[in-house]
């Protein structure tokens, strides 16, 4: 069963976001913050990544996931609720490989993991 990590600080999200990709026949687990997602990587590093971007610090995230020692890299799609063009070509830039607009629901997420090959 393929793993997917949702990282966002909104437990309903989490929660939400989970139900969808379980919905989908993922394994999903959650991350609150930055630390607890680093942490699950190294535990079991993740097919695909569901990373909420409105931290301040998540494109820091993405840049010491992308540039750690991991064999694996998993594919990164943020989620965000702005449409700043800037803040999405710095997420791309730092490594994410795709992103979604939130609110999202099933169809949507369905389509951008898809669009990033997560399915």
């Amino acid at each position: 069963m393929k793993h997917r990590l949702v990282v966002d600080k909104s437990r309903v999200i989490r929660t939400v976001a989970c139900q969808i990709l379980e919905g989908m026949k993922f394994y999903a687990e959650e991350a609150v913050d930055d630390a607890s997602a680093l942490e699950s990587c190294r535990v079991q590093m993740p097919d695909g990544i569901l990373l909420d971007l409105s931290d301040a610090g998540r494109v820091e995230f993405l840049r010491t996931l992308r540039n750690g020692r991991s064999e694996k890299q998993p594919v990164v799609v943020f989620s965000t609720i702005e449409n700043d063009v800037q803040k999405i070509r710095e997420a791309l830039s730092a490594g994410a490989n795709e992103y979604v607009m939130k609110p999202f629901d099933r169809e949507a997420l369905e389509s951008t993991f898809a669009q990033a090959g997560l399915i």
